[in-house]
């Protein structure tokens, strides 16, 4: 049996700037022996595919998609993937160099100065000798267009004669049969500047990439430990940032960027989380605190632990993120790929009609409907309604991973805007999933005694009302006593002696089984369970000496943000495995419906309930809330939630913030709008200059710049959309 080779293969293919473009390069492959699972992303110009190279050889791949006129460049190849089960995963890298071109080196500005300057030295030459001014523009027709002619050639060979470039060829020669060389050469050169703008374009948009990529600092600083006890020493390598492992530990000084995910070993400081999130507000972080790769450093030296490599960290999950949305296509843009595949046969056809029709049947001179026939390929072009939504969505999807709004693609972002429920997970969600005293009464002794002797007791617990007592604690510069004795009474309270007295911290419950509550108390601890607070009680033996109220709280921003959707039409409810009498609580202090003591299973049938009254999305943060986020319309994590609710949710908002909901929303909205006004310029422009040329009152140079005015308007229009700001944010 003979083995198969089949390489993996990864190209950076220059000149990609468009989805048409992309859909060149797709037809290619899918005629190409051997060719399969072919991944195109012109955002990131990158071409992943897998190649039978005993049908197809690697060089021959790369000179047609040069011929088609894409250049590429092999960037990874994974060589001897056999099927004859002999895996051998021999793996080579061939870096290509990624450098930046500035906009007036790329080759379609090397294009648009050639032909626009041959152009301006045919009409000066027309100024001194009339007679062959003709010469001049014909030249300059020929530059420009020999590069279009050989791409329209090369895709005509690989299957697909129905190109733009096929279009314009065609006109420009066709003008220049019927004696209109000037207008020929401007129809070129408009085209250029066409193809120059989808390259602006795309670029501004692959430059987003690269300010992610670049957030990540290139090198740290690891901290090595040397020596025992009295002699222990510590030093620091710098080594580049890529080659950390989990587990190290790093010194990140005030001022400079976080190298990794890692979380606090030593240190307090205040770091700017707004590169990675959009966190506008710098936030306080200690020993034990997560931190993300990206972030900036203010106040403290921080000794670091990485616990994420940085093929893994939260740069390169939203840079993947990004890229990989562009494969997520949304209906819109689906419509507008099939109706962009008969479109230009369409126009090839009633062109041709228009130009061979009217003169056979003696309607008129064959000069003068062969223009119209050539004015009517270039109004047909369809270059700014095949960009109209890809440079939405693009523009879109860069804009919210600058804020922290991470988007899956066209398909989730089109959906987001057109939700009209929104469920809500509580815990981690709504509230800030961290348990917060809330309350503190004191019964014969002040409340800071109290407090103090209800740490001390707690103080050996993890159990997170323990925590929340012993956070509080600190935060009221409380020293806290050591204790003796410490137990703990399963599931009712904790036990300890401090300063040679026994005390307890444990439920209303437990406290009632040692000896009963007086009225006036168990009428105030149920006013506290009333509004969704956990009680607890500390004892000195079996007398109550003071009660403490636990509550995780909801959001500073949740009100407001639950309210903003209510007034874009959106109505919201909370789901949670909570009792019933918290999850009313907190609803009520927001404004919304609740359902209570759901199981996952009860999540996801009412998921399916709502979805009947139209598209619900689903905000959730635990491993429980996946089911629920794959589900719903539109999967939505909260960006502190597990990596399984990320990666099944279909947008992530890396802030914990729930306005980066109402930020999502609108930003959906932003982008659905800005693709029906590019849809409506790209249409309407055409419709117009058909009338017109049909008509006799436009030419063959005013006929391309329908089409080359339409994709500057919806170029410019959908650039706008990076600089996207919520309404409601001040």
């Amino acid at each position: 049996m003979n083995a198969t080779q089949t390489n993996q293969l990864e190209y950076r293919v220059s000149g990609m700037d468009c989805a048409n473009c992309a859909k060149k390069i797709e037809n290619l492959l899918e005629k190409t022996p051997g060719a399969s699972q072919a991944k195109i992303n012109f955002t990131t110009e990158t071409l992943h595919l897998t190649l039978d190279e005993q049908l197809t050889p690697r060089s021959q791949l790369e000179d047609n998609l040069k011929a088609l006129g894409y250049p590429s460049t092999l960037k990874v190849d994974v060589l001897a993937i056999e099927d004859d089960h002999k895996h051998d995963n021999q793996v080579s890298h061939v870096h290509a160099p990624e450098k930046s071109v500035a906009w007036y080196a790329s080759r379609a500005s090397k294009l648009v100065f050639l032909t626009g300057g041959l152009l301006l030295a045919a009409w000066l030459f027309g100024s001194l000798e009339p007679q062959l001014a003709v010469y001049g523009y014909i030249a300059a027709t020929i530059v420009g267009a020999i590069p279009l002619a050989r791409r329209a050639w090369a895709a005509t060979r690989f299957g697909n004669p129905f190109t733009i470039e096929t279009l314009v060829s065609v006109a420009a020669i066709g003008a220049i049969a019927i004696d209109e060389a000037p207008e020929a050469a401007v129809v070129v050169f408009f085209f250029m500047i066409g193809e120059w703008l989808e390259g602006i374009s795309a670029g501004r948009a692959r430059a987003g990439i690269k300010a992610l990529a670049a957030l990540t600092p290139k090198t740290t600083l690891v901290v090595h430990s040397g020596g025992e006890g009295a002699h222990a020493v510590e030093h620091t390598d710098e080594i580049p940032a890529e080659r950390l492992k989990v587990g190290q530990l790093v010194l990140v000084q005030p001022g400079s960027r976080v190298p990794c995910d890692g979380v606090i070993e030593t240190g307090f400081s205040s770091l700017d989380d707004s590169p990675v999130t959009g966190e506008s507000i710098p936030v306080n972080k200690k020993v034990g605190d997560a931190v993300f790769a990206g972030s900036i450093n203010g106040d403290a030296a921080l000794k670091i632990r990485v616990t994420k490599t940085a093929s893994d960290n939260t740069i390169a999950r939203i840079i993947k993120l990004v890229e990989e949305a562009q494969d997520g296509k949304g209906n819109t843009a689906r419509f507008i790929d099939r109706f962009s595949q008969w479109w230009t046969p369409a126009v090839f056809a009633a062109s041709s009609l228009v130009a061979i029709l009217p003169p056979l049947l003696g309607m008129g001179a064959w000069h003068d409907w062969i223009y119209k026939g050539v004015s009517l390929l270039l109004i047909g072009c369809p270059c700014a309604l095949v960009l109209s939504v890809p440079a939405a969505i693009t523009s879109g999807l860069s804009s919210g991973a600058r804020r922290g709004l991470l988007i899956k693609g066209g398909a989730a972002l089109e959906n987001v805007g057109t939700v009209t429920t929104i469920a809500f997970d509580k815990t981690g969600t709504l509230t800030a999933g961290k348990p917060v005293v809330t309350d503190m009464f004191a019964f014969g002794l002040e409340q800071a005694e109290m407090l103090r002797f209800a740490a001390a007791v707690e103080q050996s617990s993890s159990h997170p009302l323990a925590k929340a007592i012993l956070e509080y604690a600190k935060s009221q510069s409380i020293a806290v006593p050591a204790s003796a004795n410490a137990r703990a009474i399963q599931g009712k309270a904790a036990v300890a002696t401090v300063e040679n007295r026994e005390f307890a911290v444990g439920s209303p419950k437990y406290a009632a089984e040692l000896a009963p509550l007086e009225s006036s108390l168990q009428t105030q601890i149920s006013s506290l369970e009333s509004a969704g607070k956990t009680v607890v009680v500390l004892l000195e033996g079996k007398q109550p000496i003071g009660i403490i109220a636990i509550r995780d709280e909801p959001r500073a921003d949740a009100k407001e943000a639950i309210a903003q959707l209510k007034n874009l039409g959106i109505s919201s409810i909370m789901l949670t495995g909570d009792n019933a009498r918290t999850g009313q609580a907190i609803a009520d202090g927001l404004g919304l419906e609740v359902k209570a003591e759901l199981l996952p299973e009860q999540k996801l049938e009412l998921i399916s309930q709502y979805a009947s009254n139209g598209k619900i999305a689903m905000i959730g943060d635990g491993i429980n809330d996946a089911p629920a986020l794959a589900k719903a319309d539109v999967g939505i994590a909260m960006g502190s939630g597990t990596d399984v609710a990320l990666e099944t949710a279909d947008a992530a908002i890396l802030r914990s913030n729930v306005m980066g909901v109402v930020e999502l929303v609108q930003l959906s909205k932003a982008v659905m709008s800005n693709i029906r006004q590019n849809i409506g310029f790209a249409l309407g422009l055409k419709a117009i200059f058909l009338v017109t040329t049909l008509l006799g009152y436009t030419n063959l140079w005013m006929a391309i710049l329908a089409d080359t005015g339409a994709t500057a308007i919806v170029t410019a229009n959908a650039l706008r959309l990076l600089g996207f700001k919520n309404r409601f944010s001040r």
